[in-house]
């Protein structure tokens, strides 16, 4: 049984391509992960999700924790039969809605307590606990539990922040080792930290190095620092962590945000966009995001995107869309969510093919022209 293997079969600049291969199946990178927060990528089944090109999955584990909850999903077969996926499947730590949920929230060094936004139970999140759920989960790819922190935090808090991740990092270790039969089969992925402190982040990753990982992800980032500033730090915190063990920076992002950190070293990405944007009526085309709620697709007849071949594209026209989303209409959300999420796929797909072909910073150039010329 393969339990988790990364190989690079190309680089090109910065840039890397290579698989992970596990017991669920092989993920070729560079990888992007639609969102399955609550065990669904919302307005697709897992067919489609797989049809569109993804090799895995995110779930979330603190939504799972409050509702159904890891006892049940593991009494129901763990979440792979329960949401009917059998390829990998990555599960977060929780430690993104410690901090998006803080005014719920109260963190020491032994967790994080909270109450629900749900229900307004009161829960004890631990670095023992998180990594439990996701063991009971049946997690792939498990995430230590962490610590992040927004830019404008002093820097004392920073520093704070960090170090108390690495001491989470130890226990989440700790924990996922006492796995007996799950740890055989799965792996863990330490979370560098240090907000855009080139210092805090070697700091951290050096420390995550020392503890041992099967991967490493670029944390705190893609909560509001911008745009310049995450690149900025991109330009060195990939170069900090082991060449020869897949990078992963959470939360991201945009298709062009995608694109430049492919090419300063990234290999895993995930983000809720492609499906939020496609509920919400936007939809991602090689010339930039279209807002298809717009009135000039009324009596449009050509696909969301010319020479997209997903069903959405290859069945449906701008107006048949345009008229499902004004209306309100679930497959409204269903058509654009799956356009969206073939955009990324081929998105990826065409990185990976220009740095097996040593043209990455051609093509990658090429695409942000033209993503981006609507906007100038």
């Amino acid at each position: 049984m393969t339990r988790f293997t990364f190989s690079l079969a190309a680089t090109d600049g910065a840039a890397r391509t290579g698989t992970i291969v596990m017991r669920r199946g092989t993920i070729r990178t560079p990888a992007f992960m639609p969102v399955g927060t609550a065990a669904t990528v919302k307005a697709m089944k897992p067919e489609g999700v797989r049809a569109a090109g993804a090799d895995i999955i995110l779930g979330n584990t603190y939504h799972l924790m409050l509702r159904p909850g890891a006892e049940r999903v593991a009494k129901l077969g763990g979440l792979h039969r329960f949401m009917n996926w059998d390829r990998p499947i990555l599960t977060d730590s929780g430690g993104y809605q410690v901090m998006s949920l803080s005014e719920l929230t109260k963190v020491t060094d032994e967790g994080v307590a909270f109450r629900s936004h749900i229900d307004g139970s009161r829960h004890l999140l631990t670095p023992e606990r998180s990594v439990e759920v996701q063991r009971l989960l049946g997690s792939d790819i498990v995430m230590q539990f962490d610590e992040l922190v927004r830019p404008d935090v002093s820097e004392k808090k920073q520093r704070e922040a960090m170090d108390r991740s690495i001491a989470w990092a130890k226990r989440s270790r700790a924990e996922f080792d006492r796995g007996g039969e799950h740890a055989a089969s799965a792996a863990i992925f330490g979370i560098q930290q240090g907000v855009l402190d080139e210092a805090l982040r070697k700091r951290s990753a050096e420390a995550l190095i020392d503890i041992g990982f099967d991967g490493f992800a670029v944390g705190g980032l893609a909560v509001g620092e911008g745009h310049a500033a995450m690149l900025g730090c991109l330009d060195f915190a990939p170069g900090q962590l082991p060449v020869e063990k897949p990078r992963y920076l959470m939360g991201v992002g945009k298709p062009d945000d995608i694109v430049e950190a492919v090419r300063r070293g990234i290999d895993m990405f995930d983000c809720v966009l492609p499906t939020r944007s496609g509920r919400t009526g936007q939809a991602f085309t090689a010339d930039g995001p279209i807002n298809i709620r717009n009135a000039r697709f009324a009596e449009d007849q050509a696909p969301l995107e010319p020479d997209c071949p997903c069903p959405a594209c290859t069945t449906y026209t701008r107006a048949y869309v345009h008229h499902l989303v004004r209306s309100g209409e679930i497959l409204g959300a269903m058509l654009m969510t799956e356009h969206n999420l073939w955009f990324y796929q081929r998105l990826m797909q065409g990185m990976r093919d220009a740095i097996a072909g040593a043209r990455f910073a051609a093509h990658a150039d090429d695409f942000l022209d033209r993503y981006r010329a609507r906007a100038r």
